[in-house]
C-alpha cells in the first residue's frame, strides 16, 4: 500500500489537551521484515496515553512528534513482512504497539509480529483492543510479580485492588478471582456494583474515610495489594498489610521507587514494589483465550469515532471511567 494515504489522529507538541488532537491524512505505513500491517477495527485508550501527551514521560516518550497516540488495537492483517510466520493476511488479530511510537489511532498500523496474536471470532474487535496494556499489566502484577496461581491451587490469599474502576483494576479483580483469592476493591461510589459484578468480595467507596485509609470492611490484612490508584503514602498501606504483605504499584512514581529501595535496604518483609510492564505475546494470547471462554470480561466504558477524538480524549483525561474507551474508524 506504498504511497496510499489514511486517516489518523495526531498531536504536534506535548503539554496540550483534547483540542490539540487533529484528524489528518498521513501515508499508510509499510511493514518491515518483522512487522505486520493491520487494518484497525478498534483501538482503546489508556491513562498513559494522556500522560505521554502531557510530557510526563519525556524524554523517553514520545520518541517523535507529531505523535499518533494509542498502543492497543484489534483488526485484520493486510500484509506481513518477509520474516513473519505467526500470522498471515486475512487473520483477525490483537496487537500491542510500543509506547515510544504509538500509532494506534489510525486506519492502519504496523506492529511487531512478536506482539500480535490471533483474535477468535468470539472476541469482538472492541473487546480485543481493550486487552493489551491493561490486561497484561494486571496479569504481570498478579502472576510474575505477586506469584498468584490463576488455577486456584495456591494458598488462600487476601488481595486489595485500589482504584478498581480503571481497566487494570477490572482485569485484576477477575484474574485474582480465578486464583480463588479474597478480593477487597476500592473504587468510585457509582462503580461499586460493577466492581462486585466482576468478582470483588467487598468493595469500599474510595471517597470515604475508610476508603482513603484502604481499610477492609471485614478487617482482613492484605497479603497482596495491586495499587492502581494515585500516589499513596507507605503509612497508609502499612497498618493493613499482613506480616509479609507486598504492594505492587502499577503506576510507579519516584517516591514509590524510593520507598521500594528503602524497604529493601532495611530488609523489611513488607514491601512496596514498582511494576514496569513487560509485554509478552504468550500472556496476551492467554488473556484473549480467557475472553473467548468467558472467564474474563472486557468492560467497555464508551465508544467514539476516530474522526472525532476530542471527547474520548477528554474523558480519558478525567479518569472517571469504568473500563476502556474505544475509538473506531
Amino acid at each position: 500500500m506504498a504511497g496510499k494515504l489514511m486517516h489518523a489522529v495526531h498531536y504536534t507538541n506535548c503539554g496540550g489537551g483534547p483540542s490539540d488532537l487533529k484528524y489528518v491524512e498521513v501515508p499508510v505505513p509499510t511493514p518491515k521484515k518483522d512487522e505486520v500491517l493491520i487494518k484497525v477495527e478498534a483501538a482503546s485508550l489508556s491513562p498513559i496515553d494522556w500522560v505521554i501527551q502531557q510530557g510526563g514521560w519525556k524524554p523517553m516518550f514520545p520518541r517523535v512528534l507529531p505523535q499518533i497516540p494509542g498502543t492497543d488495537v484489534a483488526g485484520e492483517v493486510v500484509d506481513v513482512g518477509s520474516g513473519v510466520k505467526n500470522v498471515k493476511a486475512g487473520d483477525k488479530v490483537v496487537a500491542m504497539l510500543a509506547f515510544a511510537n504509538g500509532g494506534g489511532l489510525a486506519e492502519f498500523v504496523v506492529a511487531k509480529a512478536n506482539l500480535v496474536v490471533i483474535r477468535p471470532l468470539e472476541v469482538s474487535a472492541a473487546e480485543g483492543a481493550s486487552i493489551p496494556a491493561s490486561g497484561l499489566m494486571a496479569h504481570q502484577a498478579l502472576t510474575d510479580s505477586a506469584g498468584l496461581k490463576l488455577d486456584g491451587t495456591g494458598k488462600p490469599t487476601n488481595i486489595l485492588i485500589t482504584n478498581a474502576s480503571e481497566s487494570v483494576g477490572n482485569y485484576a479483580i477477575q484474574l485474582a478471582k480465578l486464583g480463588n483469592a479474597h478480593i477487597t476493591a476500592t473504587c468510585a461510589p457509582e462503580h461499586i456494583d460493577l466492581a462486585k459484578s466482576l468478582g470483588a468480595d467487598e468493595v469500599v467507596d474510595q471517597t470515604t474515610l475508610d476508603g482513603q485509609a484502604l481499610k477492609s470492611p471485614s478487617g482482613k490484612k492484605y497479603d497482596i495489594v495491586i495499587h492502581c490508584g494515585e500516589p499513596t503514602s507507605w503509612s497508609t498501606f502499612e497498618p493493613h498489610l499482613a506480616s509479609n504483605g507486598k504492594i505492587f504499584d502499577v503506576k510507579p512514581t519516584p517516591s514509590s521507587i524510593k520507598a521500594y529501595a528503602l524497604k529493601k535496604l532495611t530488609f523489611s518483609k513488607k514491601q512496596l514494589i514498582p511494576v514496569l510492564l513487560s509485554c509478552k505475546a504468550e500472556n496476551m494470547d492467554f488473556l484473549v483465550k480467557l475472553a473467548k471462554e468467558g472467564k474474563v470480561k472486557t468492560v467497555i466504558d464508551s465508544k467514539y469515532s476516530l474522526s472525532n477524538p476530542e471527547d474520548a480524549w477528554a474523558k480519558n483525561a478525567e479518569n472517571k471511567i469504568f473500563g476502556k474507551i474505544i475509538l473506531e474508524p
